[in-house]
């Protein structure tokens, strides 16, 4: 895995668009571009997923299983870029669409 640093700012959108997903929490002391970074023991909350008038429940929450293998901040290691999440209770992925350009980690 090689990618931009994911901060609380980045956009990260489940399948079902319009669904927003957003960190429960972000290292208190990395920031990038002004801005906290993520590791990959925090969850994401989302709201609006797109999945509605179905029997199956929308996503709510998204959980990382896959980050950096050579960047860790407080302990934990950092999402990247092309970070992988799986949506509960959906299965369905998370989609990175925009992050800070500035750095970079493996």
């Amino acid at each position: 895995m090689s990618g931009f640093f994911l901060h609380e700012g980045a956009q990260l959108l489940c399948a079902h668009t319009p669904g927003q997903a957003e960190p429960t929490m972000t290292d208190q002391h990395v920031k990038v571009s002004g801005q906290k970074i993520v590791t990959q023991s925090s969850i994401y909350k989302i709201t609006g997923c797109g999945l509605t008038g179905s029997n199956a429940p929308p996503c709510a929450t998204a959980q990382w299983i896959s980050a950096a293998t050579h960047v860790k901040a407080s302990g934990f290691p950092v999402l990247l870029a092309d970070s992988n999440a799986t949506c509960l209770p959906t299965g369905t992925g998370l989609n990175i669409k925009s992050t800070q350009r500035r750095v970079k980690g493996t």
